[in-house]
């Protein structure tokens, strides 16, 4: 078995589902908003506007229906759990990037784009087992372990925008913030496997990791902590350990607490 899969958790279906739909309406009332000038800001995401990240994030919604619209794979077939996603995702960067960008040229109206990526996910997901297997980019997963890994893509992407448009302050669903940020923590417990070090994102994930002496009681020696937010973008790339560190959005403790070297997780 993988350590993937030994370590994967467990989420609710149906509230994971509640909250990609939640996530998805948070961001598409905020396209909604935007005129062509904040549309066409920059975004820390290379040469990417805000109306190319926007066009992108329905590709989050829209690989589960197009999921769901194939036949299931065969049940013996080999497939990945929601903790295989980091280790699976940047060899497709180059073509979802091409993909995002042809969406955004052709869809002029975002918000027809919106509408039907949504009508679309909800009439797909209405009748759909948690269980049912789904051929994705990356490969075989249950729906239920690609709606998981949907959460990342809709947070993360959430505070791309956020990030680009100033007082955009699009909210957060407390379900999906949760299961974004212990995907990420457990993903960081996978690469680097061990219980010297405990990393602490409250309110949502305690984790250890890190080879060397296992703690077992008491204060642990070695011992991070951070926000959800602050913990999701060191995890994606969009911020700098040791400026983190420096500027005190990161607490860390004990010579085994520096991560530098095993972030990002993932781009």
């Amino acid at each position: 078995m993988s350590p993937a899969k030994k370590r994967t958790r467990t989420y609710d279906p149906a509230k994971i589902r509640t909250a990609v739909s939640a996530q998805f309406g948070h961001v598409r009332a905020a396209v909604h908003m935007l005129d062509g000038d904040r549309l066409a800001l920059p975004t820390r995401l290379g040469e990417w506007t805000v109306r190319d990240l926007a066009a992108h994030i329905t590709m989050a919604m829209e690989s589960v229906s197009r999921s769901l619209d194939r036949p299931a794979p065969p049940p013996q077939q080999p497939h990945l759990v929601a903790l295989d996603y980091h280790s699976v995702t940047s060899r497709y960067a180059d073509a979802i990037a091409e993909d995002s960008l042809e969406l955004a040229g052709q869809h002029s109206d975002l918000e027809a784009l919106y509408a039907r990526t949504e009508e679309r996910f909800s009439e797909r997901i209405a009748e759909a087992p948690a269980d049912r297997l789904i051929e994705t980019r990356a490969g075989v997963m249950s729906l239920a372990d690609h709606l998981v890994t949907r959460t990342v893509e809709l947070v993360v992407h959430t505070d791309d925008l956020n990030a680009a448009v100033p007082g955009l302050d699009i909210p957060y669903d407390r379900q999906a913030l949760a299961a974004c940020t212990r995907l990420l923590a457990d993903t960081l417990a996978v690469k680097a496997p061990g219980a010297s070090t405990e990393v602490r994102v409250p309110p949502y994930a305690v984790v250890q990791c890190v080879e060397g002496p296992r703690h077992t009681r008491g204060t642990p020696p070695n011992v991070v902590e951070t926000d959800p937010l602050t913990w999701i973008r060191l995890a994606t790339g969009r911020e700098d350990w040791k400026t983190a560190v420096r500027e005190a959005r990161v607490s860390a403790s004990g010579e085994r607490a520096d991560l530098d070297g095993l972030l990002p997780l993932m781009r």
